[in-house]
This record gives C-alpha cells, sequence and structure tokens, in this order.
C-alpha cells in the first residue's frame, strides 16, 4: 500500500508568508516532481506518476506559489519569484536530488536553475516543457492590451468578475479539451470539480492572469529556451504527447534536436501527459532514472 504523506512549508516573498502544500511517498534517493503553472494545476497532478517512480524513490512533490490548493495572497508574481522558490526548496525540502521532473513552465524554471546553481542536482526530467504562456502563443507574441488585462484583473469589483468569466465550468472543460487532456471525458465528474475548487480559492487570480498573459514567461525566445538547454551540463530526457497542440509542440521538437538531450514522443497526450498517461511516462522515465551517468 503507497501512502503518501502531506506538509506544509511557508515561504516568504516581498513581506508576505506563504502557506504552501507539498507531499512525499516511498524511499530511496530524492527525486523532485513539480507541476505545471496554470490555473487548474496543483502538485495533486504528479501524484499518479509519483506514485509509480516511489517503489524505487523518495517522492516529493510541491505547488507553486501562487497557485496550488491554498489560499493565496494578492502578489504581483514575476518570473523571480518562481526561480527564487525553486532555489528554496532545492535548499530545503528537497536538497541535492537524484533528479527533478518537472512538467510545463515548472521545466524551464528547472533547466534555467540547472544552468544557474551547477551541481544542484544531474538528472532533469522535461516533461511537456513551455516558456510561453498560453495567449502569447496564440498570438505569436506578447501583446500591449495583455498588461492592462492583467490590471484589470487585478481590481478589487471587476476582477473577480473578469477571472470567472475566464474559469467557468464552459470555458475549463473546453481549453482543457483543446490544450491539456487527450481525451475530452477525462476532465468530467470528480476531476472537474477538484480543478474548479483550485480556481476558486481565495486569491488564485493574480498568478493565474500572470500565466495566461505572459507575465510569469521565464523566457522570451526560442534561442534561449535551446541555449539553456545546451548549457546545462546535465542528463536531460524530454517526455511529450503526439498530440500536444502544435505551436506548443515545435517549441518541444526544437528542443529535442538538442544534442544533449533524450527525447521520446509518446503515442498520445497533450501537455498533462503526466496526469492522463502516467503509466506510460513511468516506463520512459524509470529506465532514465536508473540508468548509469
Amino acid at each position: 500500500m503507497i501512502h503518501m504523506q502531506s506538509a506544509r512549508l511557508s515561504w516568504t516573498w516581498r513581506g508576505k508568508s506563504i502557506d504552501l502544500g507539498f507531499d512525499t511517498c516511498g524511499q530511496g534517493p530524492t527525486v523532485l516532481l513539480l507541476p505545471a503553472l496554470s490555473s487548474i494545476s496543483t502538485r495533486h497532478e504528479m501524484w499518479p506518476l509519483q506514485e509509480r517512480l516511489s517503489s524505487h524513490y523518495r517522492t516529493v512533490s510541491v505547488d507553486w506559489p501562487g497557485f496550488g490548493d491554498q489560499p493565496r495572497p494578492a502578489i504581483d508574481w514575476t518570473p523571480d519569484a518562481y526561480s527564487a522558490f525553486l532555489e528554496h526548496v532545492l535548499d530545503t525540502v528537497a536538497p541535492h536530488p537524484h533528479a527533478v521532473i518537472a512538467a510545463g513552465h515548472g521545466a524551464t524554471y528547472a533547466l534555467a536553475h540547472a544552468c544557474s546553481r551547477t551541481g544542484s542536482f544531474a538528472r532533469l526530467v522535461l516533461l511537456a516543457p513551455t516558456w510561453r504562456g498560453p495567449l502569447p502563443t496564440m498570438m505569436n507574441g506578447r501583446r500591449p492590451f495583455l498588461d492592462r488585462l492583467c490590471k484589470a484583473v487585478d481590481l478589487p469589483v471587476v476582477g473577480p468578475v473578469l477571472y470567472k468569466l475566464n474559469v467557468n465550468r464552459l470555458v475549463v472543460r473546453f481549453m482543457a479539451a483543446g490544450h491539456v487532456y487527450a481525451d475530452p471525458a477525462w476532465l468530467t465528474g470528480e476531476r472537474l470539480r477538484d480543478k474548479l475548487a483550485v480556481t476558486r480559492a481565495a486569491g488564485a487570480r493574480y498568478a493565474s492572469i500572470r500565466f495566461v498573459t505572459g507575465k510569469l514567461d521565464p523566457l522570451e525566445t526560442r534561442e534561449q529556451f535551446l541555449a539553456l538547454a545546451r548549457r546545462a551540463g546535465i542528463l536531460m530526457l524530454m517526455v511529450y504527447g503526439n498530440q500536444t497542440p502544435p505551436r506548443s509542440r515545435a517549441e518541444m521538437e526544437a528542443i529535442a534536436k538538442v544534442d544533449t538531450i533524450q527525447s521520446s514522443c509518446l503515442p498520445e497526450g497533450k501537455l498533462s501527459l503526466h496526469e492522463e498517461f502516467a503509466a506510460e511516462v513511468a516506463d520512459v522515465v524509470a529506465p532514465f532514472l536508473a540508468a548509469d551517468p
């Protein structure tokens, strides 16, 4: 019987204390799992993969500040905050792990950390890595009105209304079917209720709108993305799905061509393939983690 142990950590950013959840499971060398940054993401999306790896590793999954399942303070979240938080996690919660497994934007933050803090970890698994938010990806670049939209969602009265219009049940299911999950019926019932609860947590709109509009993008260009991959100097594996949306897939296929990266394209899966196809992802990841460097 696999037993998941949940705990809380407190982290301070710009004078505000943020409470976040993290979960541990299994015994052995530590593997840190980082979820994607999105309006419906929490560490829970890593559980299916975490459980499958816990027979050989001590697995740790942690929420990103501004996301997760806890109330969130009103903060103007920036990429610097996420870089600092990851440094804190790797110093205190999961120091010198055997490997880091990270999804979406979390993968690019982990890749950047590997370049800036050499020796923090020796292996990195990139799960459908992204570096550009949804709206800039759709528009092929950031636009000035996105900054205005972000400021509008921050407003006391108008902001919550605008935010709720974009995270209601219909919109969440539509976006998930289009970009996140291969099977449109996967996000229904209890799964959908859990995802909607994440979007309704107090203060959820502040990080969510910044992610959607690209203000949490850790990089500005594909060239920077590829440069990080070439500089990292660690063992790396990228896993993505054959049904990944075309613009996001183009970025993944570009980084797959970097000589130092192993890559695997699964027959199925979109941006959350680690959640929907955890068994298939584990079958690819486990040999990489166990391989002699």
